[in-house]
């Protein structure tokens, strides 16, 4: 949806919160769900990680920034008087924090990307049932997520382990300084590996497999339960915050679903910047498939999907080590050139591999070059394989849900090549259409907030799409046999017994 100007806004309005791995970002949305275009503060940033495997962050100084940047906002909405309806927020997710008994950190913020459990993660995968821990939870045993990562907290540090009093999320940490309490929303804990997705309760057989307890957890709510009352110094800083209703935080994933549109079995997310994901929103998923991940965007809707660690960081490592031209000379002899018709064939992991294998320290394959082989020949046949990559997790999707639907990309990475756009159709076989909507995470978290106030309904709300691109019926057939010819070479490559092992 475009934005309006402060003087075409319509109150009351929505600060959103975004906390994603490369940005802090606040903004003011209106009532009709419409980014203020000339109301917003940002703060980059950048997740430290260390050649351990070591992913994290000082809680501090997220908090920080986003102390910062309410303060720049809330500076221009009390000029302009505005009439604050309420917080809402999204995070990145499957982070985690251990506290003290008295709510101090024990630990820096863990994130997704820490990969320092990966023996833990294996350890658990050989003592548990991973299928049906995968079918109740909705994840897997994997690096990226609290098992494996709680696992590794008990074996390596376990003076911290013996004094932890409460695990938690970024989104309670915000809320316990702001506010002296803390719950988590059934998004946020979805992406944790702990929560039983069709009973929305911590998952009792897990905890007991590691010697845990609900107890240590917050107190899991839904996406409209908002807390109010801001207590000190936060209500004197942020008068216009004082007694407005706070919505918890939930999974930028889900948010971004919600504010490109795709909030039903009718349009499914596609976002490719450094990585990528597939996600599309069910009222129920009955079975997760093999390799993929089953969310929650709140209580009545599950998010179905897969994760790449492959996207963007494919095309940008190609185009400086093959010193390629520009993007515009790039874009137009892709444009004119056949599909798969480089004889290459290729295995996309320069960042090791999740969904739909999750062989996590599998590497980067070419196979097929010859002294013909041309560095715009690797290109295509790069960009290709993510395509692939994106074209099996769609079709363990569509075993889930068989009806029509659109698929909306969006992402930088992504937009800026309509060369590759094309390549994904082709590979999909349906429209593939670019979204429009340049701020959907924060727009996606006040459209819920809007929603849990009855101010709109989510199925009122326009979508704001471009250019749509339509499957080559003869390029889709071809691309079918090289996916055919790609899952050949990972057998080989990386050994069928590895595969979601």
């Amino acid at each position: 949806m475009p934005p309006v100007a402060r003087q075409h806004a319509e109150a009351p309005f929505i600060v959103t919160i975004d906390v994603g791995s490369s940005s802090v970002r606040v903004l003011l949305f209106d009532r009709l769900g419409r980014h203020i275009s000339d109301i917003g503060a940002q703060e980059r940033c950048a997740i430290p990680t260390q050649a351990d495997g070591a992913a994290q962050e000082d809680v501090g100084v997220l908090l920080a920034r986003i102390e910062h940047c309410l303060d720049a906002v809330l500076a221009s909405v009390d000029k302009l008087g505005a009439a604050i309806a309420g917080v809402a927020v999204a995070t990145f997710v499957s982070n985690l924090l251990a506290l003290d008994a008295v709510g101090e950190p024990l630990t820096p913020l863990i994130t997704y990307a820490d990969t320092r459990n990966s023996a833990d993660a294996a350890a658990l995968r050989r003592s548990l049932d991973e299928e049906s821990i995968h079918e109740r939870t909705g994840c897997l045993l994997r690096t990226s997520y609290w098992p494996a990562r709680l696992a590794w907290l008990q074996r390596t540090q376990p003076e911290v382990w013996q004094t932890v009093a409460r695990w938690i999320t970024l989104g309670e940490y915000l809320e316990l300084k702001l506010f002296g309490e803390s719950r988590v929303s059934y998004s946020a804990a979805s992406w944790s590996g702990l929560l039983n997705r069709r009973e929305l309760i911590w998952d009792t057989s897990l905890l007991e497999a590691l010697e845990m307890t609900p107890e240590q957890f917050g107190p899991l709510v839904d996406v409209g339960n908002s807390l109010c009352g801001l207590r000190e110094p936060y209500a004197t800083r942020w008068p216009a915050l004082r007694n407005v209703p706070w919505f918890p935080a939930i999974g930028d994933g889900a948010a971004a679903n919600i504010g490109s549109g795709c909030a039903d079995p009718s349009r499914m997310a596609l976002t490719v910047g450094t990585t990528g994901a597939l996600r599309l929103v069910l009222p129920e998923v009955p079975r997760v498939p093999k390799g993929l991940w089953c969310y929650r965007v709140d209580q009545r809707r599950m998010l179905l999907g897969g994760a790449t660690s492959e996207g963007g960081n494919v095309y940008a490592w190609m185009a400086q080590t093959l010193q390629l031209p520009d993007a515009a000379t790039i874009e137009h002899e892709l444009a004119h050139r056949p599909p798969d018709g480089h004889g290459l064939t290729v295995l996309p992991f320069v960042a090791g591999e999740r969904s739909p294998g999750w062989a996590g320290d599998v590497q980067a394959t070419i196979s097929g070059i010859t002294s013909s082989t041309t560095p715009l020949d690797i290109l295509q046949a790069g960009l290709e394989a993510v395509a692939y990559r994106f074209g099996l997790i769609e079709r363990s999707i569509r075993a889930q849900h068989s009806g029509e639907y659109q698929v909306v990309a969006s992402g930088g990475a992504l937009l800026s090549s309509p060369a590759w756009m094309q390549i994904i159709a082709n590979v999909i076989g349906r429209p593939v259409v670019s979204s429009a909507e340049p701020e959907a995470t924060s727009r996606g978290v006040a459209l819920l907030a809007l929603e849990a106030l009855n101010l709109l309904a989510l199925a009122d709300m326009p979508v704001a799409d471009s250019t749509v691109y339509e499957p080559d019926p003869v390029s889709h057939a071809r691309y079918q046999e090289a996916i055919t010819r790609q899952e050949r070479l990972y057998d080989a490559v990386v050994g069928a017994e590895r595969q979601s092992d």
